[in-house]
């Protein structure tokens, strides 16, 4: 009961510190539109700023160069791991997968109604369909190894807790008003309930997703061992603690200026307190001077969100006209990002350029979040097959 005590507490200082800082901030004790589901825009945001993308985009480059030329930051060179052998074949449900996701794309691009009102649920048919045939790969990638085959129960887990961790990742978005927001969320063609059914299997996504991109990049021995022996940083849980309290709280008083800290703030509490307690996250691994389980989960999120943002924008990018001569509107997951002084350089994206270093951090949020539940529920955490 103390262990779980110990764990749930800094969880709920990153919900409370918003809250409390809001009442002092804000004249109504609470940011505008707080809590409307989903999330809706809230004007103005600031325009473009030089200063602030300038060094925005040089912490960019430095993290870019770090990715792909770790030799030159210290990392020394590893010998892989042999090659996991492969299967002759891909499974079976990779086939499975891989229909339902290109129907459902299709049917989503094309904003078709040969179906009736099916084209409004598409998403999350084709993400899920997308996870199912990247399993498959996965599989067929590690000589019969995947997390439905090896892994089913953590498979299970972590579409349910996927619900609730992105909606607890989203409750942030409310304090930096609104950095991204779903135009199409309130739309009067469906139900209220139905909306909200439509978000919540949406949600379900997330992490599954995440953590299939995350096996299949340890399946390559070559891209793990590059980034197994780089510098030990010294962090300390106390530091991490303190700190993620004070960026959680400052990203309230200035949601403009520090929009970043939901990436950082709430995290870094949580991992604060995990370090404290000895328990293992990827963070531990870099004190050890092991930084593949960091990077590649940070990269198995950039690579799903090139993904969400390809889709996301397709969905209303292409606008063929219905029979009555106006433009459909279709997807009720549709987000639009309003990010101060960065929303620039948009590549067949909704998401500024910029904006997609943001999934590097989230990656690691997704995993400490189902670790920390992890150690509170009594599941197993790590990634493994």
């Amino acid at each position: 009961m103390l262990q779980k005590f110990k764990l749930v507490w800094p969880f709920a200082l990153t919900i409370l510190i918003p809250l409390v800082v809001a009442w002092f901030v804000y004249p109504s004790h609470q940011p505008p539109e707080f809590l409307v589901f989903p999330p809706v825009e809230i004007s103005p945001t600031p325009g473009f700023n030089w200063l602030y993308f300038t060094i925005l985009a040089l912490a960019a480059l430095a993290i870019t160069a770090l990715i792909l030329f770790p030799t030159l930051f210290g990392f020394k060179k590893v010998t892989p791991a042999p090659t996991p052998p492969v299967t002759r074949k891909l499974p079976w449900w990779f086939y499975v997968g891989a229909v339902f996701m290109l129907f459902f794309w299709w049917l989503m691009w094309s904003r078709s109604f040969v179906f009736g009102d099916l084209v409004y649920y598409a998403f999350s048919p084709m993400w899920w369909g997308f996870i199912v045939m990247l399993d498959g790969i996965v599989y067929y990638r590690t000589g019969g190894k995947s997390l439905i085959v090896n892994r089913p129960s953590l498979f299970i887990t972590s579409a349910l807790f996927s619900v609730a961790g992105w909606y607890y990742f989203e409750y942030f978005d409310y304090f930096v008003l609104s950095n991204w927001y779903y135009p199409n969320g309130h739309m009067p063609e469906l139900p209220r309930t139905a909306i909200i059914a439509i978000f919540l299997v949406a949600y379900s996504t997330v992490w599954p997703a995440i953590f299939e991109w995350y096996t299949l990049l340890n399946s390559f021995p070559k891209l793990v061992a590059g980034y197994s022996n780089g510098w030990k940083i010294p962090l300390n849980g106390n530091l991490l603690l303190i700190g993620g309290m004070l960026v959680t709280g400052g990203l309230v008083v200035f949601p403009h200026l520090m929009f970043w800290g939901i990436w950082i703030g709430p995290m870094a509490m949580l991992v604060g307190q995990l370090m404290r307690l000895g328990i293992w996250t990827p963070y531990f691994s870099i004190t050890k001077g092991n930084w593949s389980p960091a990077i590649l989960v940070a990269l198995a999120s950039l690579f799903n969100g090139l993904l969400w943002e390809l889709w996301n924008h397709g969905s209303e990018a292409f606008n063929p006209f219905n029979n009555t001569g106006t433009i459909a509107v279709t997807n009720p997951n549709y987000w639009i990002y309003d990010v101060p002084y960065v929303n620039v350089l948009h590549f067949y994206s909704e998401m500024p350029l910029l904006g997609y270093y943001g999934y590097l951090p989230f990656g690691l949020f997704v995993w400490v979040m189902y670790i920390w539940a992890g150690k509170l529920f009594g599941w197993r955490s790590d990634l493994d097959l």
